[in-house]
């Protein structure tokens, strides 16, 4: 199954050709760093061994966890220190999986060269297999047999084309009996699962039928998520954050220009982030925009939509009275929501689409109580009718659709032609809408993101050579030179709690929501009367890959490490 058999840079899978990347029509840019060497840390350069740590009990609801995982729940986390020869881990040939779950995260490219290198420098003659779009590829057994040739044009890139990516779940009877069948076809001892919270949950489903099955297949989860909400103190990041942050923050400090210039703008910019709002803080502490709402604090005070729209208008007002009638606002994608009202909204359209079908002559919105049917009435048309989208394979509701930016626009709008009328609004306004998304999953990869990827693919092969199952790989020290970062693994069991989703209480890795009483939001909460009237705005430019901020970590990073950014 090598490349050499197939023409034209394709390589063989399972049964069909996949075109493979063609270096020599890279930019100048993309060829400086296919060979920008990647460090590691210490512990991984030399002889190590793993040791474990305590038990470890669950994020929420442990004895509901504990029945869900038998197998698998109080296991310990892991951690990699230094070892002699005699103690370090024997190196046997594996034969190991990879699969992409979930959507695109700068760096995934590097967490397969990762595991790749590993195995190329510490078990010799093993094999990796990269499971093709998804976990769907491991469902249906369709396969690339990974090379150093093949890898190489992918090393330092974005993307996730060297297998493609997918959001199918492994979760019925039916499908943890396919995954087994190729464990045992291919003979695995390993799989790596780079995704989510969700792709994660997916993970230690699996490792736990494995382990019930008693096959040898050990499984270990990678954290990839742009949106930053798959952390905890152990995994103090998920990769792609640091590089899609950077990306919408240039792209923010050029619609910041542009308002500037025109001076009659406002620059409504949504942004990725579906559960929690760690891009916009990451963005807004980067750009200093004039009005940042964050969803976990609109949830925590309780604002409805008329007072998330009277603050907006507010600070429109205010600045008029300073002469600047443009500005620039972000917004969360996931907002919508964090509004209580409207939360309440959507938990009883989830009830009724999982239960019912939504006829076409409304009798269904006889099911809504009549405070979410007042809500609900009063939405214009076009929310309403994305407020009812399919689902997504995970059961929520897809707010990459719902056009909030739009929807605020209209209602600040309306809100300052009845100031006008009151003659407490003498400014003119017009808004523009932006929504930043894709553009920030695939670009090449910071220099942080590309080092943290690789160090967690070396990881993740370290631990299944170790025999480990049921851990999410996890470099910790991220403030410290690469060097002295920390590796190990950490228990998924830990990070677990229940929720509902179609109706059905399942296990899910408790997001991590931005914390208001944490470093960042406090710096951004301090500062933020002075970006909503000063024009503070910062441009960051395009992501520095050479000179002195080209290594610099984000800002929420840092804050949280406890190092003033």
């Amino acid at each position: 199954m090598g490349s050499s058999s197939v023409p034209n840079g394709d390589i063989a899978t399972g049964n069909l050709p996949v075109p493979g990347r063609v270096a020599s029509v890279y930019s100048e840019v993309q060829n400086s760093r296919l060979d920008h060497s990647l460090p590691l840390p210490s512990v991984l350069k030399s002889a190590f061994k793993v040791i474990d740590g305590p038990p470890s009990s669950a994020a929420g609801n442990p004895d509901e966890i504990a029945k869900l995982f038998p197998c698998l729940f109080g296991q310990p986390s892991a951690m990699l220190v230094p070892g002699n020869s005699a103690e370090c881990l024997s190196g046997k040939n594996l034969k190991i999986g990879v699969v992409l779950s979930g959507g695109q995260a700068p760096g995934g490219h590097n967490v397969i060269s990762g595991i790749f290198d590993y195995l190329q420098d510490r078990c010799k003659g093993s094999t990796l297999y990269g499971f093709r779009g998804g976990p769907a590829g491991i469902m249906k057994c369709k396969y690339v047999e990974l090379n150093s040739q093949f890898i190489y044009p992918y090393r330092n890139q974005g993307g996730f084309d060297m297998i493609r990516s997918g959001r199918d779940k492994i979760e019925t009877p039916e499908q943890f009996k396919q995954a087994e069948e190729t464990a045992l076809k291919l003979d695995l001892d390993g799989l790596v699962v780079i995704g989510g919270d969700d792709s994660n949950t997916n993970a230690c489903l699996l490792a736990e039928n494995f382990r019930s099955k008693k096959l040898k297949t050990k499984v270990i989860g990678c954290p990839k998520t742009i949106d930053g909400d798959l952390k905890c103190k152990e995994v103090p990041t998920s990769f792609g954050f640091d590089t899609a942050c950077k990306i919408y923050a240039e792209m923010i400090g050029n619609v910041m220009i542009d308002a500037r210039s025109t001076g009659k703008y406002y620059h409504f910019v949504r942004l990725m982030g579906r559960a929690a709002s760690h891009i916009t803080l990451e963005c807004a502490l980067q750009t200093h925009p004039n009005i940042t709402l964050i969803g976990e604090e609109v949830a925590d005070k309780k604002l409805t939509l008329k007072n998330v729209t009277d603050y907006i208008a507010d600070v429109i007002c205010k600045r008029a009275e300073h002469g600047f009638n443009y500005g620039v606002i972000l917004i969360p994608e996931g907002l919508i929501d964090f509004i209580p009202e409207v939360q309440q909204l959507i938990s009883e359209l989830n009830e009724i689409l999982a239960h019912d079908n939504v006829d076409e002559g409304g009798l269904w919105k006889k099911k809504l109580k009549d405070q979410s049917l007042q809500l609900f009435e009063l939405l214009p048309p076009a929310i309403q009718e994305q407020l009812m989208l399919e689902r997504d394979p995970h059961g929520n509701v897809q707010v990459a659709k719902i056009e909030t930016e739009k929807m605020l626009i209209q209602m600040v709008e309306t809100e300052l032609e009845k100031r006008k009328q009151k003659d407490s609004y003498k400014g003119h306004f017009k808004g523009q809408s932006h929504f930043f998304g894709y553009e920030g999953r695939c670009g090449l990869p910071s220099n942080f993101d590309s080092t943290y990827c690789y160090a967690l693919g070396y990881a993740a092969g370290a631990l299944l050579n170790s025999g480990k199952t049921g851990l999410i790989s996890s470099v910790g020290n991220l403030a410290a030179p690469v060097e002295e970062w920390t590796v190990g693994g950490t228990a998924l069991t830990s990070l677990m709690d229940v929720e509902r989703r179609h109706g059905k209480f399942k296990p899910v890795i408790k997001k991590a929501m931005v914390e208001l009483e944490g470093a960042p939001f406090k710096k951004f909460a301090s500062l933020r009367e002075e970006w909503a009237l000063k024009n503070r705005y910062i441009s960051p430019g395009p992501i520095q890959f050479i000179g002195p901020v080209s290594d610099s970590l984000s800002h929420t990073l840092l804050l949280e490490l406890g190092v003033q950014a």
